[in-house]
């Protein structure tokens, strides 16, 4: 049977259209997995660790406050981070700061109208994701801070309806004042989700208000491919309740066809398997998809601190994923445990060589000094040095390889034959297990107080170990000189 060329000529166009629309479908899902392979996601090869722009990294981090972006100078202090080795921040959506600086516009009646924008709070929150984006650096949005909505940051708060034109008392439910402690969950804005215990139909109006100011701030940030999200900072409600808005974020992520990691910070995993919040991230990495367990380096200290990370860390990677420590408490004196400016070292070492993906210093406290003062730097960059050396996400805990060692001595991670990270807390000496790990292996001291390395030509006049060593015994491993160490050992 012939057709005429027209007739052909139709078929053939016909054919070629098909074809594409075909390869088309295939064509956006490729473009799209192509856009989200750069962005920040669990390793391919250890889902224990952070990739970004397709090559494993280590968080580390510090920073002056946690409201990063509403910061004076905040170019310049994220330079200085850069500097000192970090590529990990903290960045609370604050609603605690000046009338001027809040996320809705002033009147000149001196109230918020929760319909208009400060353009200078989200002009801030969008310089701020550029500049860290332009540096590599990871942020971790926390997007409701508990401690905003309570006490004396109510009184002066947009969402207290004494404070703005629109919504009364009345209609939401709310009350002038919450003078008690945010722990006791006594306020109604964290009530809002339907199916909640607590939850009345008249907190709707507050919700619609919720939903826009969370898709306000993701109209921002799912176009950059180095956010986390935290729902909550420390948050003692009910699960639902972070639930609702981590699925609200992953809908809006998936709409745009990009990938997010999402997860919530509970308030007591100091208690590791005994807490009554934390546990309900071990086993469901689909709303957790990395655990953030900040609340371990408060109250605990020394061996104790060690064991609940390493009793968190099993239960979080029953379904590996990262696990980040988005502030460790590192001064303060407090009454329920912050600890020491020597305590906040440990507890950074502690958590990098227990098997952490990030860890960044909470924001300076009391008789600590400022953020990126002389002794938190030295460790980001002790820890740079001994990544440089010893890639993190390639060795485990291995405490059954050390003895002779006192309690909070030394913490060891290794690859058993290839590599060892030996972190001693204050001087001292230890024996390293190298019975099975034959040949010669090279010992560098990293000086975690002032993040360099040293020569230990000297230490070897007075007995200490030399830079060479050689396996297939235990070694005697001694700290060249008093405070933090970290001997990197390496296979030559």
């Amino acid at each position: 049977m012939s057709f005429s060329d027209e007739t052909e000529d139709k078929r053939c166009g016909t054919w070629i259209l098909a074809t594409l629309a075909f390869f088309s479908l295939f064509a956006v899902p490729s473009v799209a997995a192509d856009k989200n392979a750069d962005r920040i996601q669990p390793y391919a090869k250890n889902a224990r660790y952070w990739q970004y722009k397709g090559k494993p990294l280590l968080l580390l981090g510090d920073s002056q406050t946690d409201h990063l972006f509403l910061m004076e100078d905040l170019e310049a202090h994220l330079d200085e981070i850069e500097a000192a080795g970090g590529n990990y921040v903290r960045n609370t959506m604050s609603q605690r700061e000046s009338p001027d600086l809040k996320p809705y516009q002033l009147l000149p009646n001196g109230k918020f109208d929760l319909d208009q924008w400060n353009e200078d709070y989200w002009k801030r929150f969008a310089d701020c994701l550029r500049w860290c984006d332009e540096r590599d650096i990871i942020i971790q949005i926390e997007v409701w801070d508990r401690f905003d909505f309570s006490t004396r940051h109510w009184e002066t708060s947009p969402w207290n309806p004494g404070n703005n034109v629109s919504n009364t008392y009345e209609q939401t439910g709310f009350a002038a004042k919450y003078p008690k402690h945010p722990a006791q969950d006594l306020q109604p804005f964290f009530h809002t989700v339907p199916g909640m215990q607590r939850y009345q139909k008249k907190y709707d109006l507050v919700r619609r208000h919720q939903e826009k100011f969370v898709d306000k701030m993701l109209s921002y940030s799912l176009d950059y491919g180095n956010v986390l999200y935290c729902m909550n900072n420390e948050t003692s409600t009910p699960a639902k309740w972070g639930q609702y808005w981590i699925e609200f974020i992953q809908d809006k992520a998936t709409k745009k066809r990009v990938s997010v990691c999402t997860t919530d910070m509970f308030d007591d995993a100091f208690d590791a398997d005994k807490a009554k919040h934390t546990p309900i991230i071990f086993k469901d990495a689909k709303h957790y998809m990395f655990a953030d367990i900040s609340q371990v380096n408060s109250r605990v200290y020394d061996d104790t601190h060690w064991e609940r990370l390493q009793l968190l860390l099993q239960l979080v990677n029953t379904h590996p994923r990262p696990t980040n420590h988005v502030k460790i408490y590192a001064g303060g004196y407090t009454s329920w445990g912050s600890g020491s400016p020597q305590d906040g070292i440990e507890r950074f070492w502690r958590n990098l060589l227990g098997g952490s993906a990030s860890v960044r210093f909470h924001r300076p406290g009391l008789n600590e000094g400022s953020a990126l003062n002389d002794l938190r730097k030295g460790s980001l960059k002790a820890a740079r040095i001994l990544e440089s050396m010893i890639k993190l996400w390639e060795v485990t805990p291995h405490m059954d390889l050390l003895s002779d060692r006192e309690s909070n001595e030394a913490y060891l991670a290794a690859k058993p034959g290839k590599y060892y990270a030996v972190y001693f807390t204050h001087g001292g000496s230890v024996g390293l297990d190298l019975t099975n790990a034959k040949g010669a292996f090279e010992i560098t001291w990293i000086s975690v107080t002032q993040g360099m390395t040293t020569d230990t030509t000297s230490a070897r006049l007075y007995g200490r170990t030399p830079n060479t060593l050689t396996g297939g015994r235990i070694l005697r491993l001694s700290a060249p000189y008093k405070g933090g160490w970290v001997a990197a050992i390496v296979k030559k």
